[in-house]
C-alpha cells in the first residue's frame, strides 16, 4: 500500500513541475516577445521621426516659407489719389480773390497774433495773420534797460490780417483807424489807438513773396560776411606764418652772429698782409713814361 501511495505522490509531484515549467516556459516567451516588440517600436520611432533639432529646423523654414508667401502673395497697399474737380479749385480762387488785406502800422505792448484775431473777428471773419517781431537788438537793449520782469514778453512792430471780404477789410480800415482799442480802464490796452489801413489790391502772396525775398537777402548777406571772415582768418594765419618764419631766420642770424664773434677773438694767428706796387702816376717827367710803356710791351 505504501508503495502504491508513494508512487502517486511522485507522479502528481511530477505532473505539478511539468505545468509550472510549462508555465515559466510561457511566461519567459512572452516576455521576449513583449521586449522585442519594445525595440521595434523603438527602431521604428527614431527612423520616422526626426530629431528634435532637425523638426525644428523644418518648422523655422515653413514659417520663413509661411511669411515669404504672404508677402508675394498680398500686394503692396495702394494709396488713394484724390482729385481736384476743375469747379472746386476755381472755387478756392474766387474766394481767394475776394479776400482783403489789412495793415497794421504799430502793435502795442502785450499784443499778439491771437489777440488782434480775436479783437478784429468782431467786425468779420478773419481769416490769416503775419506779425513781425522786433529786432533781437533793440529786445536786448529794451531788457537790458527795462530789466528781465519790467521789459516784458515777445513785442511785434507791424503786422497783417486777412479778411475773408474786401469790403469788410475796407470799411473796418476806415472806420477802425486812429479809434481807441478798448474803452475799458482795467484793460492792458486802454489808451492805445488803431493805426490801421486798407492796402488795396493788395493780396497775401505779395506779403509771402515779400517775406521769402527778405529772408534770401538776409542768407546771402550772412553767407557773404562768413566769407569775408573767413578770408580774414585765412589772411591772418597766413602772416601769423610769415612772422614765426622771420623770428626763427632772425633767431638762426643772431646765434650765427655770436658764434663768428666768439670764434674771431679766439684766434691767435696773425693778419695776412699782402703788398700792392704804387700807382701810376700821369704827372711823372717826360722821361719815365717811355720807360714804363717799354716795359709793358
Amino acid at each position: 500500500m505504501s508503495d502504491n501511495v508513494s508512487g502517486k505522490k511522485r507522479r502528481r509531484d511530477e505532473e505539478v513541475l511539468s505545468g509550472a515549467d510549462e508555465e515559466w516556459a510561457e511566461s519567459v516567451g512572452s516576455n521576449d516577445r513583449l521586449e522585442g516588440a519594445d525595440d521595434l517600436s523603438d527602431e521604428g520611432s527614431f527612423q520616422d521621426e526626426p530629431p528634435a533639432k532637425t523638426r525644428k529646423a523644418k518648422v523655422e523654414g515653413a514659417d520663413d516659407l509661411s511669411d515669404e508667401g504672404s508677402f508675394e502673395d498680398e500686394p503692396p497697399p495702394k494709396r488713394k489719389v484724390r482729385k481736384l474737380s476743375m469747379k472746386k479749385t476755381q472755387d478756392f480762387n474766387e474766394k481767394l480773390r475776394r479776400r482783403g488785406v489789412l495793415y497794421v502800422a504799430r502793435i502795442p505792448p502785450r499784443m499778439g497774433p491771437a489777440k488782434i484775431k480775436t479783437l478784429l473777428s468782431d467786425f468779420g471773419t478773419v481769416t490769416r495773420v503775419y506779425l513781425v517781431e522786433e529786432d533781437k537788438s533793440t529786445r536786448k537793449r529794451r531788457r537790458k534797460l527795462a530789466g528781465a520782469s519790467g521789459a516784458g514778453g515777445k513785442r511785434y512792430r507791424e503786422g497783417w490780417v486777412e479778411f475773408e471780404k474786401k469790403s469788410v477789410a475796407k470799411l473796418v480800415g476806415e472806420r477802425l483807424n486812429n479809434s481807441p482799442i478798448t474803452n475799458q480802464k482795467r484793460s492792458v490796452h486802454y489808451g492805445d489807438l488803431w493805426n490801421v489801413k486798407y492796402l488795396r489790391k493788395f493780396k497775401w502772396e505779395h506779403l509771402t513773396e515779400k517775406v521769402a525775398y527778405e529772408r534770401r537777402v538776409r542768407e546771402q548777406k550772412m553767407r557773404i560776411e562768413m566769407m569775408q571772415a573767413r578770408r580774414e582768418n585765412v589772411a591772418y594765419a597766413e602772416k601769423v606764418e610769415r612772422g614765426n618764419v622771420m623770428d626763427r631766420i632772425e633767431e638762426r642770424r643772431k646765434k650765427k652772429g655770436k658764434k663768428d664773434d666768439h670764434n674771431y677773438g679766439n684766434n691767435n694767428k696773425s693778419n695776412r698782409q699782402f703788398k700792392q706796387t704804387a700807382a701810376f702816376d700821369e704827372s711823372q717827367s717826360g722821361p719815365a713814361k717811355p720807360a714804363v710803356l717799354s716795359s709793358l710791351v
